[in-house]
């Protein structure tokens, strides 16, 4: 393949190389267990304190509250399951929504089979959860709500002070999955009442298989893991320590940097998106317009199947999704695209385009064109296309 054009940071991203090199020296040269008492383990001690205070300081936490986890899916099952389960499992209720992430839904629908009574909300057509449908869900036995910062799929950022507040006032745990947001917006716990917060690095330039759940000091949420006294005895398991590392250094850089990226990836998005509905008929943007992730775009194109797209993207040097990787691979439409109430011919033609800082002008002059192509000659192929263009010309 000649060409190489990466729009699917949603998906993972690349690890920097400024990372690359925190955590080397991690894997050979201060390969102490952080949990031994001995001096030569004390090198690998500091370094996972000093990622601790980096990953907290930026959502507004002490270091204290960041309990390291293998990834945002055990951090989702962990608040959860552990909140239910301190809760009372057979008198517990959840509130959440449609279009959270399987590792959030997933975990919902194993508490449900285990007696607990779980509440999905509905999302408006731009994927919007309704902080008055929140406090009307509210049971007297509500153990814990959930709603993700930011959807992973089709970008909609998501009312967390309002939800927030609403939790708060009626003394009930609040959690959200930022897995997709941490690093690339602001969050503070605190301004926005957040008791539990999932995050992974691999999804702001650091390395795969290290996450975090925050929770907040005095949350009564008992532990996930068993089998040792690491992360203050809640998270039993040797610590991994230059994923440790490379998650706090890739951390330190988004948060510096944020501002900057921010505003970079979110014009280059919207002339992404202006290009694609302006010139591509039949197409339509999937999640608000404007408050969504930075380098998120997500769109459907009608009389098409997104498979095939991403295939001939693919051959073309352009890496893409058609929604959350977690799920590549399944036939049915995407459960977020039907819970903003699209028909499921129209969201089997979904395809979603992430940018990173390194993406460029021309990476997404050349995709652009690329579509153009691709939908044409698959609308061409296709006996509904032709059909629907009869009718129109009657």
């Amino acid at each position: 393949m000649d060409k190489l054009i990466y729009l699917d940071n949603a998906a993972t991203t690349q690890v920097y190389p400024e990372v690359l090199d925190a955590m080397l020296p991690y894997f050979t040269q201060y390969y102490g267990n952080p949990s031994a008492i001995y001096t030569f383990a004390g090198k690998a001690a500091k370094a996972v304190n000093e990622a601790r205070a980096a990953l907290a300081a930026g959502i507004g936490a002490v270091p204290e509250e960041i309990y390291f986890t293998g990834g945002g899916s055990e951090s989702d099952n962990w608040a959860l399951k552990a909140a239910v389960e301190t809760f009372g499992r057979e008198g517990a209720h959840i509130i959440t929504t449609k279009i959270e992430h399987h590792a959030v839904l997933h975990s919902a629908q194993y508490l449900e089979k285990r007696g607990c009574k779980v509440t999905y909300l509905d999302v408006d057509e731009n994927g919007f959860v309704r902080p008055e449908d929140v406090k009307a869900a509210i049971r007297a036995n509500t153990a814990l709500i959930s709603v993700m910062a930011a959807n992973n799929e089709i970008g909609t950022i998501e009312p967390l002070r309002e939800i927030g507040e609403i939790a708060k006032e009626n003394g009930i745990l609040f959690h959200t999955d930022a897995v997709q947001a941490f690093g690339h917006i602001p969050l503070d716990v605190n301004a926005m009442h957040i008791d539990l917060l999932s995050a992974s690095a691999h999804k702001i330039n650091g390395p795969k298989g290290i996450g975090f759940l925050y929770i907040r000091k005095g949350t009564k949420i008992g532990s996930f893991i068993h089998g040792g006294a690491q992360e203050r005895q809640r998270r039993a398991g040797t610590h991994n320590t230059a994923g440790i590392v490379g998650f706090g250094k890739a951390a330190e850089m988004a948060f510096h940097d944020m501002a900057e990226r921010k505003e970079k990836e979110t014009e280059l998005r919207d002339y992404l998106i202006d290009r694609v509905l302006t010139e591509i008929p039949y197409s339509r943007l999937n999640g608000d317009r404007t408050q969504r992730l930075p380098g998120n775009a997500h769109f459907c194109f009608r009389f098409i199947e997104g498979e095939s797209l991403l295939i001939l993207l693919d051959q073309n040097g352009i890496c893409a999704s058609s929604g959350s990787a977690c799920t590549s691979g399944a036939l049915d439409p995407s459960h977020v695209l039907l819970a903003i109430g699209l028909a499921h011919e129209i969201a089997h033609g979904s395809l979603r385009l992430t940018l990173s800082e390194k993406t460029t002008k021309e990476e997404i002059d050349y995709t652009v064109e690329k579509i153009k192509e691709i939908v044409e000659r698959l609308r061409n192929m296709s006996p509904l296309y032709e059909d629907f263009i009869k009718k129109q010309a009657l």
